[in-house]
This record gives C-alpha cells, sequence and structure tokens, in this order.
C-alpha cells in the first residue's frame, strides 16, 4: 500500500490530466496543430486511457494508478525506442561507426546527394541532422520551426520554409527526419523493426506481447524481398507504438541497470552511457532522450535523472540515484515537474 505522501502524489497525477480528450475524434493528436496540408493523419490511432501510472523501485513494483496492463499510444516515447534499436544494431556489427555517413551503409534511400550525403548516424540519433527531403508524403519542412515544451523556442512559425544549415551544426525536433532515421534503420536489419524490437529487446525483459507497432497507410518499401511498412517513431500524422506502462517500465528498468536484465545483456553499457551523452547543441538531449542537465529541464529532480517523453503526455523517468524508474501516462506536462518532485518525496519518506 503506497504511504500518504505517495498516494497524494497519485492524487496529484489524477487530478492533472492531459487536456487531451480521450475520445479520438475531439482534441487529440500533434497534427492538430500543423498547417495545412500536413493536418492530416497518415495512419491509425485508438481512444486513450486515463491518467495512468508505474513505479519501479529498485526492480520491485511500488506503486501503479490507472490502467498500467493497458496498451496505449507512447507518441515520441517510441523516438527512445529506435535508439534502442540503433544500439541493438551497433552490438550486432551492423552500425560499428555511429560518425559514418548513412549514406555509405544504406545507399538509395536519401542519403547520397548534397547535405544529405553527410549525414551521419549520430545526427539523426541527436536531431542534428538538417536531411531535406521527402518522406511517405511529407516534406521535413512541416516540423520547420516546431516548438517543444523543453527544447529553445524556435525562431519561426511551425511549417514555414528555414534555411537549412550544414549537418552536425543545428538542433531541430523534427519527425520527418525521425522517421527518416527509422526507414534507416529498417535497410540496415533488412527486417521489419517491430520484429527485431521483440526478439531483441521485449522478450528478453520478460514483456508481454500486449503492445503493437505501426505504420502509415502509405508506407511500405521492398525489403529482403517482401513488402514491409516502416514504423514511426512516435504519432504525430498516426500509427506508432501502443504499449502498457507496466511494459514501459520493464524498458525503463533495463535503461536503468545499464542495458541488464537479470544479469542478461540486452544492450551493451557503452551504449546506455551514449545514449545519455549530452549533445553538444542541445545539452538537454542525448541520443533519442532527454537529459536533466542541470536541472535545467525538471528542477524538482537530480541532473542525473533522464526521460523518454511523448505527447500527450507520456514520460519515463529514469533516476538512478533512487534506483528508481517512473512510467506516468496521460498527465498534463505543465504539472509534470511538481508531480515528480512530490513522486521524490514520497520515495524518500521511505528512507
Amino acid at each position: 500500500m503506497p504511504n500518504e505522501a505517495m498516494q497524494q502524489a497519485i492524487q496529484f497525477a489524477v487530478d492533472h490530466e492531459s487536456p487531451w480528450d480521450r475520445d479520438i475524434n475531439g482534441n487529440f493528436g500533434v497534427h492538430l496543430h500543423d498547417p495545412e496540408p500536413w493536418n492530416r493523419l497518415l495512419g491509425p490511432i485508438h481512444s486513450r486511457g486515463p491518467v495512468t501510472g508505474t513505479i519501479l523501485l529498485d526492480g520491485k513494483p511500488l506503486a501503479s494508478w490507472g490502467e498500467p496492463k493497458r496498451a496505449d499510444l507512447t507518441f515520441s516515447v517510441a523516438k527512445t525506442y529506435l535508439a534502442l534499436l540503433a544500439g541493438v544494431a551497433h552490438d550486432r556489427g551492423l552500425l560499428p561507426d555511429v560518425d559514418e555517413p548513412v549514406g555509405a551503409r544504406v545507399p538509395d534511400i536519401g542519403f547520397d546527394e548534397g547535405n544529405n550525403a553527410l549525414v551521419t548516424w549520430a545526427h539523426l540519433l541527436q536531431q542534428t541532422s538538417e536531411w531535406q527531403g521527402e518522406l511517405f508524403g511529407l516534406p521535413d519542412q512541416a516540423d520547420h520551426y516546431r516548438a517543444v515544451t523543453f527544447g529553445k523556442p524556435p525562431a519561426g512559425k511551425k511549417g514555414d520554409l528555414r534555411p537549412l544549415q550544414r549537418p552536425g551544426t543545428y538542433w531541430e525536433y523534427n519527425d520527418v527526419r525521425i522517421n527518416q532515421f527509422s526507414l534507416a534503420l529498417l535497410h540496415l536489419f533488412q527486417r521489419p523493426l517491430p520484429e527485431v524490437f521483440r526478439e531483441a529487446i521485449m522478450q528478453p525483459l520478460g514483456a508481454t506481447e500486449n503492445w503493437n507497432w505501426v505504420g502509415y497507410d502509405n508506407a511500405w518499401v521492398d525489403i529482403a524481398g517482401r513488402r514491409v511498412q516502416s514504423v514511426p517513431g512516435g504519432t504525430h500524422w498516426g500509427g506508432g507504438l501502443s504499449i502498457s506502462s507496466e511494459d514501459q517500465a520493464l524498458v525503463g528498468q533495463m535503461l536503468l541497470d545499464e542495458g541488464s536484465v537479470n544479469g542478461n545483456r540486452i544492450l551493451s553499457a557503452d551504449w546506455i552511457q551514449r545514449m545519455r551523452t549530452p549533445g553538444e547543441l542541445a545539452p538537454y538531449y542525448g541520443y533519442l532522450i532527454w537529459l536533466n542537465h542541470q536541472q535545467k529541464v525538471f528542477p524538482s529532480v537530480p541532473a542525473s535523472s533522464y526521460f523518454a517523453v511523448g505527447a500527450g503526455s507520456s514520460f519515463t523517468w529514469v533516476e538512478p540515484e533512487r534506483r528508481m524508474v517512473v512510467v506516468v501516462r496521460w498527465l498534463n506536462s505543465a504539472h509534470a515537474d511538481e508531480l515528480f518532485g512530490k513522486i521524490l518525496t514520497a520515495v524518500d519518506t521511505l528512507a
């Protein structure tokens, strides 16, 4: 039974539910804020559950609320999972050098000419690629000047064409480029990414099969002689990853344990360290994961904490100093820092 302080924290979360409607026919989704013609869905979405949370302390369940077994859309938490898949590729020798141009290993998919030929895997992982092009009907311009809660304010209006910089010199949260990264990983593995994710990560974690990662309706490509759907790193235009908070907590625990689960290695500790290394241009961001650099993202929690974050809002919070993993779904992000502070206080009262 959670202590009184934890019960108060949980009630605070419940009282500060996301402003998004639970029904997808209402105010639901990132695409609603895009300029035409990009303000439409390209893939399936589904209605959401209530504010939900799961807390693990030293790998053991401490508290949960809402519907922790419900598979719900994660939005950009899927970006972090793409970084995990890049780690699988790295550990298997498919991606030996993150500073190698992407086109050297996966030619003929948009990394062969001009600035795009200079784009490296590290640029894609840090969102500094400045990749230019169109993928599945969406141009990179769709996310030019995009504002994100924890990033620096942009200098222009979302969707306006922005002068591009040399790869590696400008940070921009851009879902089209993330989807291009996912496509590159698909060509690298020569297998559907959900298959690799299930085999390399979810099954070794002991996760359920109650999750699903799907792409846009038009995101089909030929890979190794079969027709395969390329999956997005989020749900900006539909599709994406639906998963339960309990299974997400297992992923968070794996990150906390430096890539191991019950003594079995899933990802190298070196890759986990790379993921949470601050980028030069955006020290609050690593390899598709948010860092609490100098406690500027979430002042109420330690600087060592790091986060997978999705719109709506979804959070996976890894707190190394207390050996804690927290998953919170469908929280109003404006109240996230206060909630995390309350959870921290409640856990500290257990000591």
